[in-house]
């Protein structure tokens, strides 16, 4: 039948990755048919320790060789990057109540924000895991989020699988304000992959947590852009060898690893260096549903201030930034992101598959490596402006207070 077949689909559940020791739900044995009778499942291995089953590697076989079209995983995205996770206690502060402003607040806000973008040369845009709400993706730290209903001992509620979440008019958004150069370069804390998936190159964006769909080789460092989630968390390898860069042999002895990375991994050197500079260098900064709280990752959007640079903040939590920040607007992103699309005059595009890299055939897959040349160029404009910076310091007279921020007490300064 696959052989007389055109177009085979594969949909997967629990079932096949029991074979690596990790219960399924609804079996004799099952998670929640234990649960039922007040038990709990035995685990055979930490999720951690589990490594993909023959079922996973011949179903990886079956892409590459076109035999399988794609494959659709009914899996719970958020829940299972933290239940791939390490154990880890800090986990930042957890369900703050979120705030909504009223309707005319909100419209005169996206038009100031619409005209700060507009006299801005330089637009960084930082996006948190609030943008992919709207996909059916839960957050971590809201009200209802993962981490903060993980506390009370309870599971949120998915309403998509993880290849089923698309992305949201605020990644649509983005990829359209990048391409007609509004936004400058995009700094995400976001694994989910939505980014790619909306058609943004390689070149305007730094994932600085990791990407599902991008796995890396463990020698050359290349990375590779998949069809389906990594099947493991925290840099781990995901069965596949590197394949080399276009026009070139293949890398000798080199093992594709997952890009999630666990609490206490370094960030991507590239990804990291290009997001400081960017956000340095940046007049203008704009946080898209992140609460700032993890770092390095939330003290990049306000290192711009001593410039004179202005810092946007747009979420529905208090953020720890909140008192430096210039502008901020409480209510969806992607309420925000279509009015502000409206007053530069730019329509909102459609996700489109064609424009999806994960959609792609194996052999068209993109190579997804951040060029050396691109760091090194960027250092160049920045290392030029911090010589400019301290020229200009030198002139300043001692007194000059014009980089102090008032200090406002918020329900961060606890952390």
């Amino acid at each position: 039948m696959i052989l007389a077949s055109e177009r085979v689909v594969v949909h997967t559940g629990a079932g096949i990755s029991t074979a690596a020791g990790i219960p399924d739900f609804r079996s004799p044995n099952g998670v929640w048919t234990l649960e039922r009778k007040g038990l709990k499942p035995t685990m055979n291995v930490s999720f951690n320790e589990a490594i993909p089953t023959k079922t996973h590697m011949a179903l990886k076989a079956l892409v590459e060789s076109g035999h399988v079209k794609y494959i659709f995983s009914i899996s719970a995205m958020s829940c299972n990057y933290a239940d791939g996770l390490s154990p880890y206690e800090n986990k930042g502060v957890l369900g703050v109540p979120e705030r909504f402003e009223d309707e005319e607040a909100i419209k005169e806000k996206c038009e100031q924000l619409a005209k700060m973008i507009l006299a801005s040369e330089r637009v960084v845009v930082h996006t948190g895991a609030g943008i992919s709400t709207a996909a059916g993706i839960p957050d971590f730290r809201s009200p209802n989020g993962v981490w903060t209903l993980e506390r009370k001992g309870l599971k949120p509620t998915m309403n998509v699988s993880f290849n089923e979440a698309i992305p949201t008019k605020t990644h649509m958004a983005l990829k359209a304000l990048v391409e007609s150069g509004h936004v400058k370069y995009i700094v995400s804390q976001n694994i989910d992959g939505l980014h790619l998936r909306s058609g943004l190159q390689r070149q305007f964006l730094a994932e600085l947590h990791g990407n599902m769909y991008v796995e890396q080789c463990n020698k050359c460092h290349r990375q590779f852009v998949r069809n389906t989630p990594a099947p493991t968390v925290g840099q781990k390898e995901t069965g596949g060898i590197c394949k080399g860069a276009a026009n070139s042999r293949p890398c000798r002895g080199g093992r594709l690893i997952d890009t999630i990375l666990d609490w206490e991994d370094g960030l991507p050197e590239k990804d990291l260096d290009i997001s400081y500079m960017e956000s340095t260098l940046a007049d203008l900064n704009i946080c898209l549903g992140t609460t700032l709280q993890i770092v390095p990752s939330g003290n990049l959007p306000i290192k711009n201030k001593k410039q004179g640079g202005k810092v946007v903040i747009c979420n529905l939590q208090p953020t720890k930034h909140d008192k430096k920040a210039d502008l901020i607007i409480s209510t969806y992103v992607d309420d925000i992101m279509v009015r502000v699309l409206k007053k530069l005059g730019l329509e909102l595009p459609e996700y489109s598959p064609e424009s999806d890299p994960t959609t792609f055939e194996p052999q068209f897959m993109p190579d997804w490596t951040i060029s050396s040349d691109q760091v090194k160029n960027l250092e160049k404009i920045y290392n030029a402006k911090v010589k400019e910076r301290r020229e200009m310091n030198k002139k300043k007279r001692p007194n000059d207070k014009s980089d102090e921020v008032d200090e406002k007490k918020t329900v961060f300064d606890e952390i």
